[in-house]
């Protein structure tokens, strides 16, 4: 077993590895900025270590951070998400530095972030794949000539691209053209590669996700899925385990086929193998995922697995502790981000210093953050500042603890969208469970989320009735 981890990452899933490892009998050592020296991971890890001034580019430096863990006597480093969490060069670094690595191997982080050859892949192993380019376009007038084959609306995505960074929906031609040089620009930007390809759009899908787990010994296991189609501008804001919109038929099958993925391409550690789900009930191959996502709270919450933990042992050489028979679901988690964001504000940031925080509570209730009273959030950063997740044995009853949970928790200094999520809650096709990725944008109004009438709509019903009561 691992004696000692660098955790390559801040905020709250830094604090969930700090966990895991405490459980483990492992020590943790925490990295941080300037900007993050009163974070809780800080004070929360054995030991830990400015890194630097800069609050993100010292996160992103691959030499410093496999330098330190060997000063600190660390034998593995574990990415979290986001960061260096799907950079090869970090892997392969560790390695060459005889690190261990906790996730997949270079080779495969590569592979399958390259959008392209991760789709050659999975039509190699017989997944469906969305019609689209047969690679990267080499020019605009490429992209307009398989866009005529395939008929609009379509999609041109970064090759490199994630978090819904580099996508772009162009429905005719013209705006196929302005598009192509704007992702272009975004994909250098944010990913350091101009490569861009296009795919077929399917329109208002449901995005559904399955978790995976795989060792070194050849076993591959699933641990069902998760609907993530509550989302804004492609970033995930509602999280559900497992799909109340998928019949068991579906769901085994597409558990299989997560597996099958997993085993063609040599996957080892945690991933998550990513689909979209069409009106006539068809699944198309989107993209794996070659890290812990931010809601495997939820897989967790409904399988008992501790996947954090199943990380570290399968880095370690361990074998996974679970046949595929052995995962049993139980109930429905929803997990909601939440971010300090102001959503009757177009959804702007909402910084500062946390007045006062309440964490919710009471059965089938779990908060993942890294906030506290008196805690500064620095404006560096991602915005979700928590993750609350409900559990329960029904989805009616998952929601009304949503609901209870949610309003019990008190955070109050900033702005945030627990007054938004509410009103999600509530609206009727959510109850039903019968939403797409399209939701948010067809339901403009949830941002009026107050319970209380305008004055304008209030002086108008009381105009109405004083008229009908005086036969005006």
């Amino acid at each position: 077993m691992l004696r000692k981890i660098l955790i390559a990452n801040r905020g709250e899933i830094a604090v969930r590895i700090i966990r895991a490892c405490a459980e483990m009998g492992i020590r943790s050592v925490a990295i941080y900025s300037e900007a993050d020296r009163f974070a809780l991971h800080v004070k929360k890890a054995d030991e830990a270590y400015c890194i630097g001034s800069e609050p993100m580019s010292c996160y992103l430096n691959v030499h410093a951070l496999v330098d330190l863990a060997l000063a600190t006597g660390c034998d593995a480093v574990h990415p979290g998400y986001g960061f260096l969490s799907e950079n090869a060069q970090f892997a392969r670094a560790c390695k060459e530095r005889r690190l261990i690595f906790i996730g997949p191997g270079a080779d495969v982080i590569h592979r399958m972030g390259d959008k392209t050859e991760a789709r050659n892949a999975m039509k190699a192993a017989g997944l469906p794949v969305t019609p689209g380019s047969e690679g990267n376009l080499n020019s605009v007038e490429e992209a307009l000539e398989v866009a005529e084959q395939i008929g609009y609306p379509v999609m041109l995505k970064a090759t490199s691209g994630g978090g819904g960074r580099g996508i772009r929906r162009c429905d005719a031609a013209e705006e196929l053209k302005r598009n192509h040089i704007r992702v272009i620009s975004e994909a250098t930007k944010a990913f350091g590669r101009a490569d861009v390809f296009l795919e077929k759009c399917i329109v208002n899908p449901r995005h559904i996700e399955v978790q995976i787990l795989a060792d070194h010994h050849g076993n591959v296991i699933h641990l069902y899925e998760r609907d993530c189609s509550i989302q804004r501008r492609n970033q995930k804001l509602i999280e559900i385990a497992p799909s109340p919109q998928l019949d068991e038929a579906q769901r085994q099958y597409i558990g299989g086929l997560a597996v099958i993925a997993a085993k063609s391409v040599g996957y080892t550690n945690a991933g998550t193998v990513e689909f979209l789900l069409d009106d006539n009930g068809r699944f198309y191959f989107m993209e794996m995922n070659t890290r812990v996502q931010v809601e495997h709270t939820i897989t967790e919450t409904i399988t008992g697995v501790d996947i954090v933990e199943e990380q570290i042992r399968v880095a370690a050489g361990l074998r996974l502790r679970y046949r595929q028979d052995e995962i049993v679901r139980r109930g429905y988690a929803i997990q909601f981000r939440i971010n300090a964001e102001d959503p009757k504000n177009s959804f702007l940031p909402s910084f500062g210093r946390i007045a006062r925080y309440y964490a919710p509570g009471g059965p089938g209730v779990r908060t993942d953050t890294a906030i506290y009273t008196g805690y500064e959030i620095p404006p560096f950063y991602d915005s979700m500042v928590a993750k609350v997740i409900v559990s329960a044995l029904t989805w009616e009853d998952a929601i009304k603890r949503g609901e209870r949970a949610l309003r019990d928790m008190g955070l109050f200094g900033i702005k945030t969208t627990i007054p938004y999520y509410l009103k999600i809650l509530k609206h009727p096709q959510f109850r039903i469970a019968r939403f797409n990725t399209g939701f948010v944008e067809q339901n403009p109004t949830l941002i009026n989320y107050s319970d209380k009438p305008r004055p304008e709509v209030l002086a108008s019903v009381i105009a109405a009735a004083m008229a009908s009561h005086t036969g005006l």
